[in-house]
């Protein structure tokens, strides 16, 4: 087998080594670690050995035995110590062996674990890529653009507060999954977005943070199938994702929506998310996400940007300002609202969120801005503000592409 098809296959095993070690175990920090050297030596010795008949028990064990050899150490011993309390009573795991056929929901037990609330945002976004995307600290440090060493620390805080935390692997009680199926869904998306649209360094999209958002977010609609706003998650990424091929041009250039060719639109992707998105919504309560999804389905079911249906993303995007209190959903609804009522209707609403600090000084704000003033013909303010948001920028490619417009302003033909 190729170096690339051992890595993919030791990524969709890594959370279920990991999760069936920690289960054994019951101390996080140090089963991580150990998973994280198992995956090191199948990743050196299978290209050449070939790949064992069961690959995910053989992890298991190596990782088992690396455990065994770290808790023999004095430090390890005393966290042990440290950690009785917690632990799971032996039983428990005897008669429930680790190589038992549950991958899934140990995948999703961790899922969890990694979104526990006691974790600021940050550190949810590096363990889950960590522990649960089976991406090394180095891998989730270039994804991020820090230095390994800054990652580390971020992920080892993170690791020291579940510890600390002493929740147990399982999935939390009924009475607090609801709150926490909430930060998992967001930090899913986090990850997505970044992947997609970077907010800084030299490209437009980080490929592999959007695909493995994706995988994690399959993996968690399989094991919550009825959950709508999961279902409308997926559907938001696949239906984003499929615009992927068009949005950067042949130089890595940005191409906006308007000007892409929707002959690269991935049409599976698209039918897949309308399908999804046709599942979700008829149950229960619209939550944010399947309104999102909702609203890219109406986009990729458009044959250009004038025959999209505006007035109707107009109304979705009102209908998500009522949910959510986020500049960025009032940004948006103030460009539909423009493209059905005119530019003045949408720079008036556009107006209104110059006083927010969330948003007050983010390049999209400034961008959507000189969009609405360019086609209104107020060419000067146009420059002006595509000049602002490219300031404001940290994307390189973005800001060449709003730089790119302000020079053709100030030279029209």
């Amino acid at each position: 087998m190729s170096p690339p098809a051992v890595e993919d296959l030791l990524r969709r095993h890594a959370p279920q080594v990991l999760g069936a070690v920690v289960r054994r175990y019951g101390n996080f920090a140090l089963a991580e670690d150990a998973t994280q050297e198992a995956l090191l030596a199948a990743a050196t010795r299978w290209p050449v050995d070939g790949v064992p008949d069961d690959p995910r028990a053989w992890l298991i064990t190596v990782a088992a035995r690396r455990l065994t050899d770290l808790l023999r150490s004095e430090q390890a011993r005393r966290r042990r110590e440290d950690d009785a309390a917690r632990r799971l009573p032996p039983e428990r795991w005897l008669a429930d062996p680790p190589d038992r056929p549950e991958p899934a929901n140990d995948s999703l037990v961790l899922l969890f674990l990694c979104c526990h609330p006691r974790l600021p945002p940050a550190g949810q976004i590096a363990l889950t890529l960590r522990a649960v995307g089976g991406l090394s600290t180095a891998e989730v440090a270039r994804a991020f653009l820090v230095p390994e060493g800054t990652m580390t620390r971020r992920i080892t805080r993170a690791k020291q507060r579940i510890r600390d935390s002493g929740v147990p692997f399982a999935l939390p009680a009924r009475a607090e999954r609801e709150a926490r199926l909430d930060a998992v869904r967001h930090v899913l998306y986090l990850i997505f977005n970044e992947g997609y649209a970077s907010t800084a360094g030299p490209g437009l999209r980080r490929v592999d943070l959007s695909s493995e958002a994706i995988r994690l977010t399959r993996m968690l609609r399989r094991a919550l199938p009825d959950d709508p706003e999961t279902t409308g998650l997926l559907a938001l990424m696949l239906l984003t994702d499929a615009r992927g091929p068009a949005r950067v041009g042949p130089g890595g250039e940005l191409v906006p929506m308007a000007e892409q060719d929707r002959r690269l639109w991935r049409a599976d992707q698209i039918a897949e998310g309308v399908a999804l998105v046709e599942a979700a919504l008829p149950h229960g309560d619209v939550g944010p996400y399947q309104l999102q999804a909702a609203i890219a389905a109406l986009h990729d079911e458009a044959p250009s940007t004038e025959q999209t249906d505006w007035p109707q993303i107009a109304a979705l995007y009102g209908l998500l300002t009522r949910l959510s209190d986020n500049p960025v959903v009032a940004l948006n609804h103030a460009v539909a609202v423009a493209m059905t009522k005119g530019e003045a209707a949408g720079l008036d609403l556009l107006d209104g969120l110059a006083d927010d600090p969330r948003i007050a000084d983010d390049p999209r704000l400034h961008a959507a801005r000189a969009h609405l003033w360019e086609r209104a013909g107020r060419l000067d303010a146009a420059r002006a503000a595509y000049e602002r948001a490219a300031r404001r920028s940290m994307n390189l490619p973005q800001q060449r592409y709003l730089y790119g417009r302000a020079a053709r302003l100030a030279t029209p033909d």
